[in-house]
């Protein structure tokens, strides 16, 4: 494991500054069309890019906001120049490390309801990242802490680091996911931030127009956009949670693309439709069902291990076409990052636990519930969710927990989850480093509404923050690695964690619809529209 992490750290840094760009499609569209494509949830969580909370919050980022370097439409195993002129490089003055950003000349913000047309410069660039470290104007600012953005002229800034870290750790906290995008400061300062909220602004390919809840967001094709005029005219994100009306809507010819349903059968019964493609893209998302020790009785490892004894995996597996998942059994999948454990060496150190009634039973037992007890869950409206939520109250019923299960909207469950309210939370992730993945679940600086900077520690974990502190403050990527796989080892032999399965994205496109650019893997949850984007008239 050691090898392939290090070999794909050499490979990253080879292609983000050797490898050359992706060529986009060769399609064009004739006359310029609206594409229209419809999500599996019923609306939008947040609108401001710094707050997205669900991949249909990340989809709309993805139009609408550029970042100072971007990983590759399509290909997120390269990062290459976005909003900056070319890749940051850094060098360190009195133990502190300072990456020099020159920006691009004659990009320009979208016209909003407060303000015109205007370029970006320095000014937009630290005013976002300020944005983002700031705990009461963004979810993820505990990513910027240690950093500082001095302002050398319009087109050039710094950002300081007291601490140095691997680029590894630092471009991705600059390219385009979450904290990454950047704002405009014009439109926030002149409309307030509630506008902003309601109608984003950005420098993207598509600017915002109106947001529909429960129906649809309507973006507009960005004329002024620095890489090219968009080939579409504008594109319409519909919101369609119910599986079977997602899927009557592309038949009747309504939608232009779909998101895709994880069903066995679906994509066979799909790829048969006339003029339809289906789409199959990674890397994907890694499940796991945490295991929340502040709310009793989960407070009692002995609770913990009767529930993942009563679960089977395949039972969850089974939910999906295998072509779309795989089985992980440790907190991070080997096949996401580097620092992610094997399920072969899961299993060999006695970390994957099997389905055992009678083991579970005796354990609720010995921490004095023969009888069992009753718990409310609430479960996301996506299909995923929905189904893996029933499939674990049916198995819990086996050893007397009673669940009572209540499904929201996916925004909802997003909410309640960060509001401490599951015992159970099932969360599905893909994440730009091992350290954001980590810190973001186990570290204490991360347990939900109660950490220093509050995130996604839904199981409210202690017990691997030095691991992950000195991985942090460890510049070998074999001792980083290493420091990873312990604190996951750690985790697992508290039963903090059921992890279930990697799942990758389907989509059924027509067959006219062009992307514009090669689709191996992505971390903005659709297979991204852009300039190149074209929609051919039948």
């Amino acid at each position: 494991m050691v090898k392939r992490g290090i070999f794909f750290l050499v490979a990253w840094w080879v292609t983000v500054f050797c490898a050359p760009v992706l060529q986009a499609g060769t399609a064009v569209a004739q006359t310029p069309q609206v594409l229209k494509f419809a999500v599996h949830t019923s609306g939008l969580s947040h609108l401001d890019p710094h707050f997205t909370k669900g991949s249909q919050d990340a989809t709309l980022a993805d139009m609408v906001f550029n970042s100072l370097v971007r990983y590759v439409p399509g290909h997120l195993s390269r990062l290459e120049p976005d909003l900056a002129e070319t890749m940051p490089r850094f060098y360190i003055k009195n133990g502190r490390q300072i990456w020099t950003i020159t920006l691009k000349k004659g990009i320009f913000f979208h016209p909003g309801p407060f303000n015109p047309a205007y370029e970006l410069t320095a000014d937009d660039v630290i005013f976002s990242l300020k944005k983002a470290a700031d705990p009461d104007r963004s979810g993820i600012a505990g990513e910027y802490t240690g950093m500082t953005f001095e302002k050398r002229d319009d087109y050039t800034l710094e950002i300081v680091l007291e601490k140095p870290v691997s680029p590894l750790f630092f471009l991705p906290s600059i390219a385009n996911h979450r904290g990454g995008y950047i704002v405009s400061k014009k439109a926030i300062l002149a409309g307030g931030y509630d506008s902003f909220t309601k109608h984003p602004v950005g420098t993207g390919p598509f600017m915002f127009d109106r947001y529909l809840p429960k129906e649809k967001c309507v973006l507009k094709a960005h004329s002024a956009y620095f890489r090219g005029v968009p080939q579409l005219a504008g594109v319409e994100m519909h919101f369609i949670p119910d599986n079977d009306l997602r899927e009557a809507a592309f038949r009747k010819g309504d939608m232009d693309l779909i998101l895709g349903v994880g069903d066995p059968g679906w994509i066979h019964t799909m790829e048969k439709l006339p003029g339809t493609l289906i789409d199959v893209f990674g890397p994907g998302y890694t499940g796991m069902f945490h295991l929340n020790i502040s709310i009793k009785p989960l407070d009692d490892i002995r609770v913990r291990k009767a529930i993942i004894h009563a679960l089977d995996r395949d039972l969850f597996l089974a939910a999906s076409t295998r072509k779309l998942v795989s089985p992980v059994l440790a907190p991070m999948s080997a096949d996401f990052l580097p620092g992610g454990i094997e399920n072969d060496k899961v299993t060999a150190l006695g970390l994957n636990p099997k389905k055992d009634i009678l083991l579970a039973r005796q354990l609720m037992a010995d921490a004095g519930f023969v009888d069992g007890f009753s718990m409310t869950l609430y479960g996301s409206e996506k299909r995923l969710f929905k189904t893996s939520y029933e499939i674990l109250q049916q198995a819990l019923a086996d050893i007397s927990i009673m669940v009572d299960l209540k499904i929201v909207s996916h925004s909802q469950y997003h909410q309640l989850i960060r509001q401490n309210k599951n015992a159970i939370v099932l969360y599905f992730s893909l994440r730009p480093n091992a350290d954001n993945y980590l810190r973001g679940f186990f570290h204490s600086d991360a347990i939900v509404e109660t950490g220093e900077k509050a995130h996604t520690n839904f199981s409210h974990c202690t017990s691997v923050d030095k691991l992950l502190d000195d991985a942090r403050s460890v510049i070998d990527p074999k001792k980083q690695i290493r420091l990873w796989e312990q604190a996951q080892i750690r985790i697992l032999h508290d039963a903090l964690v059921f992890p279930i399965l990697d799942i990758k994205y389907c989509v059924a496109r027509r067959i006219n619809l062009d992307y514009g650019h090669a689709l191996i893997n992505t971390l903005a949850g659709y297979p991204q529209f852009d300039e190149r984007t074209s929609l051919v008239p039948d």
